[in-house]
């Protein structure tokens, strides 16, 4: 049986215990109500910085012959940080994960410091392992218009309404851009029949306004019609079989089985429909700063990516309005 996200985030926590000595094992433990009580992060992303302090504490352990202590990260110099990287990556361990373990290490570690227990300077004196960039891959048009079409499994043996609300949050992904932790976190009545715009709660808790078009906002009350669990308000839109919030899992696995069906590449998943969104407003003259606004992005070189992206379309467009273009 699959372990919800309280499960897997008490595991962590345990493992994260069992792999230091006490005085670490209680710094990490307000390390971590700090990420969840005074930075607002998402729940998921305290379980994964646990999870990376656990993998980087358990190396070092067997790097050191025991759980270490505060005094022993005291110490630490960059040649042990190094070779726990090293080992890591011996594992096969990619590079981006290295970049990422060494990011939640650097967060305890400048928690370590506030707490009066002194800089832990091997820490900043290592050099981030070098990560290829990878380019966002978007579908198209067609694809995200029919992976937001209820009638694409129309074959499969499950209810309507949970057709149609798989349509309705898929639609949300690729017309509003949602993150799909974003969309599941929408109550019942977040979503107003007679309104153009959704406010959105993203990453850190902030808010920001974006658009609900015309076909996005049907295929929301088309799921509200079906759903046969009551839809109060206050409580979660998007219900799983049984009544209770919907695991995002569950969505995934939904959009895996259309992208067989449809001959779609692995790389068209859920969150793809989010790069979709952007590229597809990019090919169509939107503004990289309005994009920015509508994605939630904190800063602007996270959107400018798609610009990469689109770099075709950009040049056709170019060719065909500028003047002075040849060709």
């Amino acid at each position: 049986m699959a372990m919800s996200h309280a499960q897997k985030a008490a595991r962590a926590r345990r493992d994260l215990l069992e792999a230091a000595a006490p005085d670490v094992r209680a710094a990490a433990e307000r390390w971590l109500d700090r990420l969840t009580h005074e930075r607002r992060l998402s729940f998921q992303t305290v379980e994964a910085y646990a999870r990376d302090l656990l993998a980087v504490l358990s190396r070092l352990a067997q790097h050191l012959g025991h759980p270490p202590a505060l005094k022993d990260l005291a110490i630490l110099a960059p040649a042990d940080v190094r070779a726990v990287l090293a080992a890591r990556r011996a594992e096969g361990v990619a590079p981006r994960t290295l970049v990422r373990l060494l990011a939640a290490a650097r967060s305890f570690a400048r928690h370590l410091e506030q707490e009066g227990h002194g800089k832990l300077a091997a820490l900043a004196a290592v050099r981030a392992p070098k990560v290829p960039k990878s380019l966002p891959k978007p579908v198209s048009v067609d694809a995200a218009r029919a992976l937001a079409d209820p009638e694409t499994r129309a074959c499969e043996a499950r209810d309507s309404w949970v057709l149609a609300r798989d349509a309705a949050i898929i639609a949300l992904l690729y017309g509003s851009g949602l993150r799909i932790a974003e969309a599941l976190s929408l109550t019942a009545d977040d979503i107003d029949p007679g309104s153009d715009q959704i406010t959105v709660t993203g990453k850190g808790n902030k808010t920001r306004m974006v658009p609900l078009l015309a076909p996005v906002r049907a295929a929301v009350m088309d799921y509200k019609a079906q759903c046969p669990h009551p839809l109060a308000p206050r409580t979660p839109l998007f219900r799983g079989q049984r009544g209770g919030p919907l695991n995002p899992r569950i969505v995934q696995m939904a959009v895996a089985r259309m992208r067989g069906a449809l001959g779609l590449p692995d790389s068209a998943t859920p969150h793809a429909l989010r790069h979709s969104f952007a590229t597809h407003l990019l090919a169509r003259g939107g503004e990289l700063r309005a994009i920015q606004e509508l994605l939630g992005h904190a800063s602007l070189s996270t959107t400018q990516i798609y610009t990469q992206v689109d770099s075709t379309a950009l040049m056709n467009a170019w060719r065909a309005a500028h003047p002075r273009a040849i060709g």
